[in-house]
């Protein structure tokens, strides 16, 4: 006799449709019913110590694989615990399915165990907050929130689910199983600033390009190499794409990035909002034609004017501008110039880097580490002065080596 078909079984059998294998939690009797259910369909229980830390593991599963993150939070002080994770997934455009306990619908109210609305704390953060209405919702609302939280812009989502529905039966097990329906692939751009772009990078004698997480969970990194290698230009990386450009690759620079940003007469912004560590667009020279490339475009226009804008694929986009930029301009003295900056600087961090003092300069200990560290070792920054010192000396060599925390902090 089969067991019960109650919600949580329901939850599970969704989540394990779209390919989910890991679930991030605390233990909490509001959650039970949804373990019975990954234990059965053989998604890994991986329990934590506090809720935050449940949070974070989902977030650090969807950044180290580009696929959806899940975490169980129980009722309450379980859910509100994880907030923090939250807003950093917000912040990375991380996509994060976070599942709530809840006291019960028949009782709501009544000053049930853990009692209280979750969903108007924690919208602000998410791309979705919805309390599930019956047990027969269910199965729908975990796809509208997978498909939801993997659309770009990607980011969290909320489902809690009331105690009495979770281990409520449903009314059918019909398409519990069926395999979801891939995700409509963004198109390419297709529109007078490709050919507007193409035709600046063709023109360029100076071009950069600065890449951010936006090309990470694009998986742009192949395309863009193509248009390194065949374009020659110079790339900066920063946040999760650390990586997609390996740090012994001739066109990948670090430390000129302030000549390089200040004096390039083109400059292609990769999946990288003109926040703090784009000066809010004052990185840039006055006379710099800034072509903004990501997979979709912000709520918030840019602060300074842009010559282009292409949201859509992103490998699309590259490769339209490598396949439009045929009969460029020498770059070689500007790659020269670029070059001798970067070993100039690097020359002048020496003596950090081979400091013996007491305590030890950051530098140093960063730099040892690096010696020692293998070419695919993840490394995980945490935050302030300390890591930001680890980010210019621990070399990054193929995408999501570098965890990092991203401008939540």
């Amino acid at each position: 006799m089969s067991a019960p078909l109650h919600g949580g079984r329901a939850i599970a059998r969704r989540l394990s449709a779209h390919g989910v294998s890991k679930l991030f939690t605390l233990s909490g009797g509001h959650l039970f019913s949804i373990y019975d259910g990954c234990r059965e369909q053989g998604i890994d229980i991986v329990d934590t110590r506090h809720e935050q830390s449940a949070a974070f593991a989902a977030e650090g599963w969807a950044k180290a694989t580009r696929e959806l993150g899940v975490c169980a939070l129980t009722a309450g002080p379980g859910v509100t615990n994880g907030l923090s994770a939250v807003a950093s997934a917000q912040a990375n455009s991380s996509p994060v399915l976070v599942l709530g306990g809840r006291a019960p619908a028949g009782r709501w109210g009544q000053g049930s165990l853990q009692e209280i609305d979750h969903v108007p704390v924690v919208r602000p953060l998410t791309k979705l907050a919805r309390t599930a209405s019956s047990p027969d919702e269910i199965p729908a609302l975990v796809d509208e929130a997978v498909r939801t939280a993997l659309t770009p812009p990607m980011g969290p989502v909320f489902l809690d689910f009331p105690l009495d529905h979770v281990f409520s039966e449903l009314s059918t097990s019909d398409g519990l199983d069926d395999v979801p329906a891939a995700p409509e692939p963004l198109a390419a751009p297709d529109s007078p600033d490709l050919d507007r772009a193409a035709e600046l990078l063709r023109a360029s004698e100076r071009p950069v390009v600065m890449a951010g997480s936006g090309l990470y969970w694009a998986r742009g990194e192949d395309a863009l190499r193509r248009l390194c290698d065949e374009v020659e230009v110079p790339v900066f990386l920063n946040g999760l794409a650390r990586g997609c450009v390996p740090a012994d690759h001739p066109a990948f620079y670090s430390r000129a990035r302030g000549k390089a940003l200040r004096e390039a007469d083109v400059a292609l912004v990769i999946g990288v909002p003109m926040d703090f560590r784009l000066g809010f667009g004052q990185s840039f020279g006055e006379e710099t034609e800034v072509v903004l490339i990501g997979s979709n475009a912000p709520e918030a226009r840019p602060p300074r004017a842009v010559a282009a804008e292409l949201w859509g694929s992103v490998p699309d986009a590259l490769e339209r501008l490598r396949e439009g930029s045929a009969g460029k301009a020498d770059h070689s003295r500007w790659l020269s110039e670029l070059t001798a900056e970067e070993n100039d600087r690097r020359v002048t961090e020496d003596e950090e880097r081979s400091d013996e003092r007491a305590p030890l300069h950051p530098m140093r200990i960063y730099h040892e580490l690096g010696t020692m560290l293998a070419r695919d070792a993840m490394v995980i920054g945490d935050g302030g002065d300390f890591v930001s010192y680890a980010g210019r000396v621990v070399e990054s060599y193929s995408p999501g080596c570098w965890m990092d925390p991203g401008p939540y902090g």
